[in-house]
């Protein structure tokens, strides 16, 4: 049976060596009260520690000295768990200093081993990760050079097939955000923006014999309607209720609160970036890039939009009017909506259906898309593309991985250079005014977040769109089959390159 508690008295059920898996999704829905509360435990005793964390997207606030960066950069964690590490500043600086074992694993895998473990297997196959870093055969998960556990991921065979099998250790505490508890502790998250892993997470905590935390914003005496009640009150050991400022309406339009025809997301979008601090960026080279990207959309497509450059494509969807023909994803459960950019990533707005995160994975790692748009830091001569890590930073894959595994059209939307690159548009024609000092195409990616060997035995289409020309993957690496009107092909593409082309 349920108990109602305050922060302190629910992190009290937390014991040193646990493992406490969060659901969140990088920067949002997390239990930031749980996790402060967890802080101020560890300074006044020194407990809980030697903790170990999981989290499929990760869990931060792009706020180095909120959440749980405290009690992680002052030593309560051993290990760290995640899919992305992007809004978790000061941690992702503490791994590269090997304070703590730290590995990055595909946030769709980890997703579907915490799923695996609530229903009493140990672990989740898949051909997510086949020949990317995480492959044991190439590097691993471990990220850092004290991060050596060879037990999270390993490579097997199952009727004459390779598959990952992704393992996670056993959860002992589920720290949980959700709307509202009702009277038999059943939780919603009608106010939420997602729902993610919490179900599987409560339910592999209990299966272990473990504990699961939830905080909620308010008290409700009628009980939920039934489908809306995500974890049932059987499975919770402690509610915490912490009272949330009014969140304004730019807000509400991401939770499903009223609806937004497509006609408004726009408006919608500009809202929300207000009240979030961030400045979307107009710039000639995401424009250029996005206007062609945008070209490969059909009519009817399901499609996975991924944040930066690739942003700019639903941008130029929604002009050609091919937005509203098609169907948008986002990887934490949303459907049918706009996905939100920025620190609210993984929100959407005007969903048609936000679900479970590991069902969202389903459909990804099953070729359920048609074609996705995904960012790239580096691509190399056979067509591999670096994503998630460069010398001295990382964000980790996130659902990349999963993403780009099978989807039948893949397109990567990348500046053929970086640092200083200026670039001019006039008349349809481009002029490299001035070239960046980093180059995005290597003879080598310094690793692997997608592989060109992978996409050719599945036979997927491979699209690689800059601001000045396209690739596309053949059997013998990149090819060169367009060049923008403009552009000198061997003064800005070929002489530009550490390697030859076709």
């Amino acid at each position: 049976m349920y108990k109602i508690m305050t922060p302190e008295e629910a992190v009290n059920l937390i014991n040193d060596g646990d493992t406490i898996c969060v659901n969140s999704f990088v920067g949002i829905e997390n239990p930031v009260e749980l996790h402060e509360a967890i802080y101020s435990r560890y300074k006044a005793s020194g407990s809980p520690s030697h903790l170990t964390m999981i989290s499929s997207a990760g869990f931060g606030l792009w706020d180095e000295n909120r959440n749980a960066e405290g009690y992680i950069r002052d030593g309560a964690v051993d290990k760290l768990i995640c899919g992305h590490f992007g809004a978790m500043l000061s941690t992702k600086k503490l791994v590269l200093e090997n304070r703590f074992e730290a590995y990055n694993l595909p946030l769709g895998c980890i997703s579907h081993a915490i799923r695996a473990q609530a229903g009493g297997i140990p672990g989740a196959l898949s051909k997510v990760g086949l020949d990317i870093f995480v492959d044991p055969r190439i590097d691993g998960p471990g990220i850092n050079d004290i991060s050596k556990d060879d037990t999270l991921v390993k490579l097997v065979e199952v009727d004459n097939e390779e598959f990952l099998y992704y393992k996670l250790p056993k959860i002992d505490i589920a720290l949980i955000k959700g709307t509202a508890a009702d009277r038999r502790g059943n939780i919603s998250f009608d106010d939420m923006y997602m729902s993610g892993d919490a179900l599987s997470i409560c339910q592999a905590a209990k299966a272990n014999g473990g504990k699961v935390i939830v905080q909620v914003d308010k008290l409700v005496r009628k009980p939920s309607r039934p489908r809306n009640a995500i974890i049932p009150g059987c499975l919770v050991d402690a509610i915490v209720v912490v009272e949330q400022e009014p969140l304004g309406s730019g807000y509400e339009a991401l939770t499903g609160s009223f609806e937004i025809p497509s006609g408004q997301w726009d408006m919608w979008v500009e809202i929300i970036d207000r009240m979030t601090a961030s400045k979307r960026k107009n710039n000639a080279i995401a424009d250029i890039i996005g206007r062609r990207a945008s070209q490969e959309l059909h009519e009817d497509d399901i499609v996975n939009i991924g944040i930066g450059i690739p942003e700019s494509v639903s941008r130029y969807a929604k002009e050609s009017g091919m937005l509203n023909k098609i169907t948008l994803t986002v990887e934490s459960g949303g459907v049918g909506g706009f996905p939100a950019s920025g620190p609210v990533f993984g929100a959407m707005i005007g969903a048609a259906s936000v679900y479970d995160m590991a069902n969202q994975f389903d459909l990804y790692d099953n070729g359920g898309l048609d074609i996705c748009f995904m960012g790239a830091l580096e691509v190399d001569k056979h067509g591999n593309v670096n994503s998630h890590r460069c010398a001295g930073t990382y964000s980790g894959i996130g659902g990349f991985a999963n993403i780009t595994a099978k989807t039948p059209v893949v397109v990567f939307c990348l500046a053929f250079t970086a640092k200083g690159l200026f670039v001019e548009e006039e008349n349809g024609k481009i002029k490299i005014v001035q070239e960046g000092a980093v180059p995005k195409f290597v003879d080598k990616v310094s690793s692997i977040s997608f592989s060109a060997k992978r996409a050719l035995a599945n036979g997927q289409k491979v699209l690689y769109v800059t601001e000045r020309c396209v690739f596309e993957l053949t059997p013998d690496g990149i090819k060169l089959v367009e060049v923008y009107p403009g552009v000198d092909k061997e003064a800005d593409i070929i002489s530009q390159l550490p390697f030859s082309v076709e």
